[in-house]
């Protein structure tokens, strides 16, 4: 890359990446590093809004500098974070803002209006859909780019918003490639669940949120009697915690299915791999997904894997070229669905070739792609002064 293509500044206006871990969080940590990896002389500035230190050790041969705004009081912390980004953009001036979340674009237009320098918006799935502020729409009218993390909320965003199709790159989310491979289903979990190496295994691998209910676990849990009556001896486990676990075990009794459902709560890190391999078919029929990196980590460990036909979960699928796609809303054909794929019936074979699944989303969405897609992304943007 010649040196005038390469910027030497860059903004990150991040709302978290270590305290918490979700979807969100994880995409950001792979955009920085992917930018640390391609471009290691670019003096990086990330703005954290939620998180009151980082990790110091992991950054400290990168030229990243940190800027923390998680300590202050609750009420305090929007209206520091604004300031914050736009005194620290007023007085070093990046040649680009990346904002990490649509939420910090308003400031980001207001910055690009009184000074030129250009922003780019990350978009993800129900953040962008449905918006109802002038402002954000405005900074999406304004941005240098609206880098998308699926197709579908790409497309979804143009028609809403009627933006232009040249304003969109799409930056799939990755996953690692490493951590995430096929095995036999671990004793150590099949004695913590009570469960055989026969026994067939649903797995969903989500937070069991109120605000997250699109999930869909809820129609797996519709689904099972169904599945049940074909497959007396399913078991489903859900892995997550959250603040809908109570309903949840509600509808559990409501539904019979005590002894047939499995709640695991939190999951260390260092056991997900080993839940994914747990199962013998993954499904998480949502319908509010921006992308699901769990889709990934589940066809990373050669897992059959079932997704909603209503968002993100198609990106991930590859439109079905990987997984199955259902009606979200339809219990009966989640349940039929899942039939056909335990009784090896499902009308796509890649299903039951663990390794070719493996391979196949490691070229598409690993980090090799990943990477060489954002440094193309930079590499095209016009850095001269």
């Amino acid at each position: 890359m010649s040196q005038s293509s390469e910027p030497n500044s860059l903004h990150l206006w991040f709302p978290n990446l270590f305290e918490f871990k979700g979807g969100i969080q994880v995409y950001l940590g792979d955009v920085l590093q992917a930018l640390t990896k391609a471009f290691p002389t670019l003096n990086i500035t990330v703005h954290d809004k939620l998180d009151r230190s980082y990790p110091a050790q992991d950054w400290q041969h990168h030229p990243v500098s940190f800027i923390m705004y998680g300590n202050q009081r609750s009420w305090l912390k929007t209206l520091h974070f604004a300031l914050g980004i736009t005194l620290s953009a007023l007085k070093q001036r990046p040649k680009l803002i990346l904002c990490g979340h649509l939420n910090f674009a308003p400031v980001a237009y207001w910055l690009n209006r009184f000074t030129g320098i250009p922003y780019w918006i990350l978009v993800y799935g129900v953040d962008a859909w449905e918006i109802e502020s002038s402002m954000k729409e405005k900074a999406l009218q304004a941005a240098a780019k609206i880098i998308s993390i699926s197709q579908y909320t790409r497309d979804r965003l143009i028609d809403e918003q009627h933006l232009d199709t040249n304003q969109f790159s799409l930056l799939p989310v990755t996953f690692d490639t490493q951590r995430f491979q096929p095995a036999s289903k671990p004793d150590y979990l099949l004695k913590r669940y009570n469960l055989t190496s026969e026994q067939p295994i649903i797995l969903t691998v989500a937070r069991l949120s109120r605000a997250e209910r699109y999930k869909g676990y809820d129609k797996i849990l519709e689904a099972l009697p169904t599945i049940r009556q074909t497959i007396p001896n399913i078991h489903y486990v859900l892995v997550g915690k959250g603040d809908d676990r109570a309903r949840v075990e509600q509808l559990i009794t409501q539904l019979g299915l005590q002894g047939y459902v499995t709640l695991t709560g939190f999951v260390p890190d260092q056991e997900l791999c080993d839940h994914y391999n747990l199962c013998d078919v993954f499904a998480m029929p949502s319908k509010g997904e921006g992308f699901g990196i769990v889709y990934l980590e589940a066809l990373a460990c050669g897992k059959p894997t079932l997704g909603g036909n209503q968002d993100g979960a198609i990106d991930a699928l590859c439109q079905g070229e990987l997984g199955a796609l259902v009606d979200p809303d339809d219990a009966v054909q989640i349940a039929q669905t899942i039939i056909q794929i335990l009784e090896q019936a499902y009308p796509n074979p890649v299903l039951y070739q663990p390794e070719k699944l493996r391979q196949r989303v490691n070229d598409i969405y690993g980090l090799e792609p990943f990477q060489q897609k954002l440094t193309n992304l930079i590499a095209t943007h016009p850095w001269e002064s």
